[in-house]
């Protein structure tokens, strides 16, 4: 089955039991600095998750494009992907296990869906702690639909519980799907450690909050949030024994292998997977950069140049980012609109990263003058690493010309600790977002309608929103501008912002159909695709902007607006800084 099909009868399936679809929302959260990408189907949705109603209604599915870094090492591998395009189906609210697992097993096992064989499938189900008991629940549901018992193992809270997504928020246990890939007839018994059961689906019961104390407090909204991975699933169904090898990668594997002087399929598989990653978040209008999103895409496509060269393609990764946006293009067409940026940075990235080798080269032969003995210290290969951003792969291929060791477990140290420190660091700052919904966020979330519209009004209808960022401390809003604000400029919009806090706005919301909130002139992401039915925020006559994030009832709880900072991030786009006193 090709994967398409998957995606088009999954959508169709939930469609059937009354689920509204929605579309793939950015892959850049809006409003929550928790995290830097869209990790999961649910991430767009947790307002909704937590408790306000979704103009869509109840029951809702997608297919989500996420973006996941945290086994980026790993990939290259039979199964792990940066870029996953992720089915999803929820109730917010309305159906709990029961249903969910019902819908899982006939759209898994129907002839008209999947059609999978209920002897190839077996379940996981979480077994229970001091903070929830075991969900044998589940247990009886899957044993009612036919699955026997020895196919059912219970697991903790390691594999078989979700969330929350940050210190405190919406969690509970999950069931899992498994899918006997083996050659020969599935074993009577579930054994989950054999690499034969691969996982293919994951039902999350969300049906506690985790508070500040750490205790799990039963929700009053009971929510389900599901997740299927297309790339897995379609290898599976089309009984391939890697991603790679499936329908979504053949025609970037085979440009690869038409690019490639040499023949190595862990590299290959990098490639393909790091540059269409690239491309989709190039598509977004995110530059390579040294910070945040724009780091992630440039160690992607640093190390897919690693690699390419490994391989001695001469050509530019440009012509497989063709390949990813001709063959996506037709189900995300951000990646046909915004191609000329994405093709543009990637040939800008490469030029850099040519100048990078030269210098770490330069590096390279300076401490070989100096060293003694046949070993460059970790420390020197680290230093390499974090000076130039020079993969450690490198500075062993020139070792090796040289017929010296690098050593491997001290630069292993030395980036451990240096990822532990950025992993602090990075905690600390992602402190709060959508799943806060606290009065200091409110007020800050608020303002930046205040400063959209303010904006508008000084430089003119040419601004758009291309990104918001918000913490317990501050705000950050990105904007369409050419060129750098002036002082006069920076006083107006506080100054305009300030008198319409002043005049004591009343914040209020309405749901409406899409074009109904179009003809408004309700502000938006003008390049997101977004869902049948809306919410605009209006405050008092001053703006209207699509949203679903938490605000202020009345614009006289904002206090005093400040600007603290104005600078570019990208071409032709500006950034803006600000708090509330």
């Amino acid at each position: 089955m090709k994967a398409r099909d998957i995606h088009k009868k999954y959508l169709e399936f939930f469609k059937s039991k009354n689920h509204a679809i929605l579309p793939s929302s950015s892959l850049i959260p809006e409003n929550d600095p928790t995290v830097l990408f869209t990790t999961a189907g649910m991430h767009p949705l947790v307002p909704f998750l937590l408790g306000q109603p979704h103009p869509q209604g109840k029951r809702v599915a997608s297919l989500q494009k996420c973006i996941r870094t945290g086994d980026i090492e790993e990939v290259g591998d039979d199964t792990h992907v940066t870029l996953i395009e992720m089915l999803g189906n929820w109730s917010l609210g309305d159906y709990f296990k029961k249903e969910a697992i019902e819908m899982s097993y006939e759209f898994l096992t129907s002839k008209k869906y999947l059609g999978i064989e209920k002897e190839k499938i077996a379940i996981t189900c979480f077994l229970g702690d001091k903070d929830c008991p075991k969900d044998v629940e589940s247990e009886k549901l899957w044993l009612a639909l036919g699955i026997p018992k020895e196919r059912i193992v219970f697991l903790g809270k390691e594999d078989n519980w979700w969330g929350p997504a940050g210190k405190t928020g919406p969690c509970g246990p999950d069931t899992e799907m498994f899918y006997w890939f083996g050659k020969e007839p599935a074993p009577k018994k579930f054994n989950p450690k054999d690499k034969n059961w691969v996982e293919i689906w994951n039902d999350v019961f969300m049906q506690y909050n985790k508070n500040e104390q750490g205790k799990f407090v039963p929700l009053k909204q009971k929510n389900v949030d599901t997740g299927m991975g297309l790339e897995r699933t379609a290898a599976i169904l089309q009984g391939k024994s890697s991603v790679y090898e499936s329908d979504l990668f053949l025609p970037i594997m085979n440009k690869i292998n038409l690019l490639s002087k040499k023949q190595d399929i862990t590299s290959e598989r990098i490639i393909a997977d790091h540059v269409r990653a690239a491309t989709f978040i190039l598509a977004e209008k995110i530059p390579p950069s040294n910070v945040e999103q724009g780091y992630v895409l440039r160690r992607l496509i640093r190390r897919a140049l690693r690699h390419a060269r490994l391989l001695e393609i001469e050509s530019s990764l440009t012509e497989i980012s063709k390949v990813i946006i001709k063959e996506y293009s037709q189900y995300y067409p951000e990646l046909n609109k915004n191609k000329k940026f994405i093709l543009e940075e990637l040939e800008k990235e490469e030029s850099k990263f040519k100048l990078t080798l030269e210098k770490g080269v330069k590096l390279f032969e300076r401490e070989l003058q100096v060293m003694q003995g046949k070993t460059i210290s970790g420390k020197i290969a680290f230093d390499l690493y974090q000076s130039c951003g020079f993969p450690l792969e490198i500075t062993k291929e020139l070792a090796q010309e040289k017929k010296l060791k690098v050593e491997e477990g001290e630069f292993s140290r030395l980036l451990k600790e240096h990822q532990e420190l950025s992993k602090k660091s990075a905690e600390g700052r992602f402190t709060s977002g959508l799943a806060d919904h606290g009065l200091q966020t409110r007020r800050l979330h608020t303002a930046t309608h205040l400063l959209h519209q303010a904006l508008r009004i000084v430089l003119g209808n040419h601004v758009q929103q291309k990104g918001s960022n918000i913490t317990q401390e501050r705000l950050r809003f990105d904007f369409s501008n050419q060129e750098k604000l002036t002082e006069q400029q920076l006083k107006q919009v506080e100054k305009i912002v300030n008198e319409q806090i002043q005049a004591e706005l009343e914040v209020t919301y309405q749901e409406m159909p899409l074009e109904q909130a179009k003809k408004l002139g309700a502000l938006h992401f003008f390049d997101q695709k977004y869902p049948e039915k809306i919410r605009v925020y209006s405050v008092g006559k001053f703006s209207k902007e699509f949203c679903s994030g938490p605000h202020v009832e009345n614009t006289a709880q904002l206090g005093k607006f400040k600007i603290q900072k104005e600078e570019a991030v990208a071409a032709g786009v500006r950034r803006i800084k600000a708090g509330l006193e």
